[in-house]
């Protein structure tokens, strides 16, 4: 299988002993050197029957089979090339991105390991109701140690989502106690109920929910941007580490949830002079229609034009700039998040904003994604850490003094 990671060896890759000022090498052959004059500016995959404007040019899986077969037919050449472009005309801040990038996104075989539980599951329950892989596996964002979410659906508007979802998880509970790679199922009775579990075989964390059908349309609204534009998935990866690291990434302690944040970072991407990513709803709205069939919402981004935008700042420069924005620009206060508009909307007097320390709209049934968010200590720590790691970032231009790298790097 064709894969599409950075890798750690580019250098002594990517030179055949030739004449190249990143190697120092003499010569004339230089793979490297020969490509910097031929790489275009924007990011756009190719098939190996020509380019592709397109960033999916099949269905969106919801299957890791699926994903291996778009993957195995991507031109892992430009690929490989651009991601070199990246690294060696980059300075060392977004070197340090790119590395810790790779060394923790989530890797084909971490999601096999999920899509095998989620198979038996729907082969061993025996029931014609679908389970979706969705969340952070399955949009882009996911790290190696990312746990796992599943969703349970029947038809969309049948059922009250709290008091059917908290009966219908505690009989999938008593049917978990019959399969053997079933360990530890636990029955989390939350405004959005879910059951905690893990699967023996691959140690894996689970988190199934039920009929949580927003959920499944925003991993497909995700996934699309995560593959939009080269340098989305890599800042926001960095981003959730940083956040976690300060301890402000955890909505069960009134902080930020990993969904809000990768939603601040998209709007303030989309927000720039020069946009980094367009807005998706606006450009698209056929394939995030809200009200579409659940069943084709995987197939709904499928033939979405990759975006080229202007905006060539490096990652460090974008990380810098995401820091500065939450800590000095954006008005808390004033104004409520928006990915769906690719703006800062005002924040009006209803119920969903009324009082609120932080807003956050989830793009498409429009509630507050950043409710958790509730106690003004916890809120003006998540504001102290974005202006002090924005200081300390602007002056030391080094990743190590907001986010130990040592100390974040998945231990294999």
């Amino acid at each position: 299988m064709v894969s599409i990671a950075f890798k750690n060896d580019l250098l002594s890759d990517c030179c055949l002993q030739t004449d190249c000022f990143v190697c120092k090498a003499e010569g004339s052959r230089c793979l490297f050197w020969l490509r910097r004059r031929m790489l275009p500016r924007g990011y756009v995959f190719s098939h190996k029957d020509g380019q592709s404007d397109h960033i999916f040019q099949h269905i969106l899986p919801h299957t890791v089979s699926q994903q291996r077969r778009i993957e195995a037919h991507l031109n892992v050449t430009n690929v490989y090339f651009s991601v070199l472009y990246l690294l060696f005309f980059c300075p060392q801040l977004s070197q340090q991105i790119l590395n810790l990038f790779h060394a923790c996104e989530q890797q084909n075989d971490d999601l096999e390991k999920k899509e095998q539980c989620r198979a038996a599951l729907q082969r061993d329950i025996q029931t014609i109701l679908p389970f979706f892989l969705a969340g952070s596996s399955l949009n882009g964002f996911g790290s190696r140690s990312s746990d796992a979410d599943l969703c349970l659906v029947i038809e969309e508007g049948t059922v009250n989502h709290r008091t059917d979802a908290v009966y219908v998880l505690s009989l999938v509970r008593k049917l978990f106690y019959t399969l053997s790679y079933i360990e530890r199922p636990q029955l989390i009775r939350a405004k959005v109920p879910i059951l905690k579990f893990r699967d023996r075989v691959s140690g894996v964390e689970f988190d199934l929910n039920f009929n949580n059908t927003v959920g499944i349309r925003n991993t497909f609204l995700l996934r699309t941007y995560a593959y939009v534009e080269k340098r989305v998935r890599p800042i926001i990866l960095v981003i959730k580490k940083w956040a976690s690291h300060h301890r402000i990434n955890d909505a069960s302690r009134g902080t930020l949830s990993s969904y809000t944040l990768v939603l601040m970072v998209l709007h303030y991407l989309q927000t720039l002079p020069e946009p980094v990513i367009p807005c998706l709803q606006m450009d698209y709205p056929e394939c995030f229609n809200p009200t579409m069939d659940i069943h084709l919402v995987p197939s709904g981004p499928s033939n979405i034009l990759a975006f080229v935008s202007k905006n060539q700042s490096s990652l460090g420069d974008l990380l810098l700039g995401f820091l500065k924005y939450y800590a000095t620009v954006f008005k808390w206060d004033k104004h409520v998040i928006s990915v769906r508009e690719a703006k800062a909307l005002p924040k009006t007097s209803c119920r969903e904003w009324r009082d609120k320390f932080i807003c956050v709209e989830e793009p498409f049934d429009r509630t507050n994604t950043a409710r958790a968010v509730h106690e003004k200590v916890k809120f003006e720590t998540i504001k102290a850490e974005f202006t002090e790691s924005y200081q300390v970032l602007q002056l030391r231009k080094d990743l190590n003094f907001i986010l130990p790298l040592k100390n974040t790097r998945p231990k294999r």
